[in-house]
């Protein structure tokens, strides 16, 4: 018999990229190019690339070169990969859990800007959420917690009342920097000590009680 785990919270915050939307292939096509143009290894870049802000991605990789130049070229692949959609699909599972959330405290925490995040969202036919916090946002990109935290002021609740799901290392290690339960999402997450694991949303069911509380019954 599959392994069923009981989380309950107050409101949801959910990442993006990996969690909700697929757009790996887009990703993967971005950074290749970025990094084989700066003489980095591509297969090396990838590594550190999933669930930060592009220019925390570039001061791991290349930690002498000046700020500026990095939100240069943030700005350049923001914009590469708002226009590149292909291949771009939803997770298992997430069309059915974010139907089930819609009238649930819950918000995106991600580290695309607005721009990206629609385009992505809308190439994976899923609603956006109502309140999100994007890049534009923030200050400090994940593994910083600030965009977790943020999300749960603007749900009204504490961050102990909150469950992240969060598919990168950089993410995992904001949702519980910011003192959250982390639902790891997909084939990266498992090895960053999430608070649970599963493949996809498919293995996750989304309830509610008469007080608003939230449960999530997740198999596997």
């Amino acid at each position: 018999m599959p392994a069923t785990t009981v989380l309950t919270a107050r409101a949801l915050l959910l990442d993006m990229d990996g969690t909700l939307v697929n757009s790996d292939a887009v990703v993967e096509r971005v950074w290749r190019r970025w990094a084989e143009e700066h003489g980095l290894v591509p297969d090396e870049a990838l590594k550190v690339v999933h669930g930060r802000q592009g220019y925390a991605t570039m001061a791991v990789l290349l930690p002498e070169r000046p700020v500026e130049q990095n939100y240069a070229d943030n700005r350049t692949l923001l914009a590469q990969e708002t226009a590149d959609i292909d291949g771009v699909v939803a997770i298992p599972g997430a069309p059915a859990f974010l139907a089930a959330l819609a009238a649930l405290p819950h918000a995106l925490v991600t580290s695309a800007d607005e721009a990206l995040a629609q385009a992505r969202m809308a190439a994976a036919a899923l609603p956006m959420p109502g309140i999100r916090v994007t890049a534009e946002l923030v200050g400090a990109s994940k593994p910083d917690p600030e965009g977790f935290l943020k999300g749960a002021a603007e749900l009204g609740f504490a961050p102990a009342d909150c469950i992240v799901f969060e598919d990168s290392e950089a993410g995992i290690t904001a949702g519980r920097a910011a003192g959250m339960r982390v639902v790891g999402v997909g084939p990266r997450a498992g090895a960053h000590a999430p608070t649970v694991a599963v493949a996809d949303l498919t293995q996750v069911r989304v309830s509610s009680s008469a007080d608003g509380t939230v449960q999530l019954t997740i198999t596997g």
